[in-house]
This record gives structure tokens, C-alpha cells and sequence, in this order.
């Protein structure tokens, strides 16, 4: 961020511009573009295109869109967005909220929103946006990977957001069950055993053939790299998958929810 505000600061000064009169030709505030400069802030697509617009860069100023949009978000994000690039299947299991690949806008934007301490609103809006980021994976142009999903009912009856944001996503899961890569299972709170009592965890098998666990609760995100672990986890998602509704019966389990929300 500050090797991008340096860059944008020694355009402005040999076009001659004060930083108020560049925030006035791009539609930001002089305080935006300071805090830009210094480094302080994530400049958006916009500020960066008007920027290179404004001070006739030629598109060097522009260029710096994708290193921007990675830089801004949590490192574990970009971290996280790396590992499921690489895989070429993945499989996760939630009991607390909906997956982060399969989350509205909204949805995302209501389970960061009930943390505590509260977020800024710029670090709200930073994860809501990393977490869109992310499920370029899901409808990428690029080979994707196979995806599946077991979400806890428990998961599914909490009204995060209320009710209107609650029926889109259950509408998103319809949705997105219905891609050929995506296999999406419902674990009822009637099955009388859960083997994911002990919380969501997901399994990455990697291109080069290798799988890795990730975990994360609290404070902590931790991938699984010993292959003892790796291999409790498969087991334990076999088994879950097993006491789970089969990918039929979960779309039609779905669709009953979406009709009492």
C-alpha cells in the first residue's frame, strides 16, 4: 500500500497538482488521497483508474488494480485463497454458519457484523469484500475444482441478518447446488449421531495429489499439514457425509426451509 502511494503521490507532483485538486478531478477527498499516499488506505479500482486518467499515466497508475485488491485483504484470507486455488477438490463441513464459498453478499456482510468488538466499517467492508473475492474459485473461467459441502440444519435455521437475507441464501444454496461441481448435503438435527460435533473443518486435496486439513475458530486459522491428522479428518468426513441427507434429499430439505422462512 505505501509502495502504491508513493507511486500515485510522484505522478501528482510532476503533473502539479495539490492533493485536494487531484481529489476534486477524481471524486475523492483530499483527506482520501492522503490517506492513500501514506498508505493508510486501500485505493478502490475506481480511484486508481480515475487517478491514471487524471495524471495521463498511461495505464501504469491502473496497473496496480490486482496487486491492490490482493494487498487489502487479512493475510490469512490471501493465504486461504491461494490453498483453495491450488486444490483440485475440496470438502467442508459447517455447524455454525453457511460456508464462506457459498455466502451472499449479505449473509457475509451479517456474520461480521455480529463480531465483537465490533469492526470499523472500513474492515467490514474489507471482508465482506475478501470473502466475494474468494468465490471466484466457484464460477471462475478457469478449471474449477470439485466442491462439497454439509452444512448442519443448525446452520441453516439462524436467521442471520433476518429473515429477507436468510431466504436469499437459502435461495443461493438452490442455487449453486445445482452446478455439476458442487455437491451440497443437509445434516439433519434429528439424526440421532453427528460425527462434526467438534466444529467445521475443511479437506484440500492439492493438483500435486497431497491433502491438507484447515481448521479455524477464534483467534486461530490453522492448516493440517500431518498426515495423521489429515487422515482423522477424511475419515471423519466420510462419515459425515454418510449421516448427512443425500445431495436430492438435501435440495428438496432446502426448499422446505424456504418455505417456513
Amino acid at each position: 500500500m505505501k509502495a502504491v502511494g508513493r507511486q500515485i503521490k510522484l505522478w501528482r507532483e510532476s503533473a502539479g497538482l495539490r492533493q485536494a485538486e487531484l481529489g476534486a478531478a477524481i471524486g475523492y477527498s483530499e483527506e482520501m488521497v492522503s490517506c492513500v499516499e501514506r498508505g493508510r488506505r486501500a485505493p478502490k479500482p475506481e480511484f486508481l483508474d480515475n487517478a491514471d486518467r487524471v495524471l495521463e499515466a498511461g495505464g501504469k497508475i491502473a496497473a496496480m488494480r490486482g496487486d491492490v485488491a490482493e494487498a487489502r485483504y487479512p493475510k490469512k484470507v490471501r493465504d486461504l485463497a491461494k490453498l483453495e486455488a491450488d486444490a483440485g477438490e475440496l470438502g467442508a463441513y459447517n455447524n455454525s454458519v453457511v460456508h464462506g464459498l457459498l455466502q451472499t453478499e449479505d449473509y457475509a456482510r451479517a456474520v461480521f457484523a455480529g463480531r465483537r468488538p465490533r469492526f470499523t466499517e472500513d474492515e467490514l467492508e474489507q471482508r465482506v469484500a475478501a470473502r466475494m473475492a474468494r468465490q471466484e474459485i466457484m464460477h471462475g473461467s478457469t478449471a474449477r475444482p470439485v466442491f462439497s459441502f454439509v452444512q448442519c440444519e443448525a446452520s441453516l435455521r439462524r436467521l442471520l441478518g433476518g429473515r429477507v437475507v436468510m431466504r436469499r441464501q437459502l435461495e443461493r444454496l438452490l442455487e449453486v447446488g445445482q452446478s455439476r461441481n458442487v455437491d451440497l448435503q443437509v445434516l439433519p438435527l434429528s439424526r440421532e449421531e453427528n460425527s462434526g460435533v467438534d466444529g467445521p473443518f475443511r479437506l484440500l486435496r492439492l493438483k500435486d495429489g497431497s491433502t491438507v486439513g484447515h481448521t479455524e475458530v477464534q483467534f486461530m486459522s490453522r492448516v493440517i499439514v500431518d498426515p495423521k491428522e489429515v487422515q482423522i479428518l477424511e475419515i471423519r468426513y466420510g462419515i459425515i457425509r454418510a449421516q448427512a441427507l443425500t445431495p436430492h434429499e438435501s435440495t428438496a430439505f432446502i426448499e422446505k426451509l424456504l418455505g417456513e422462512t
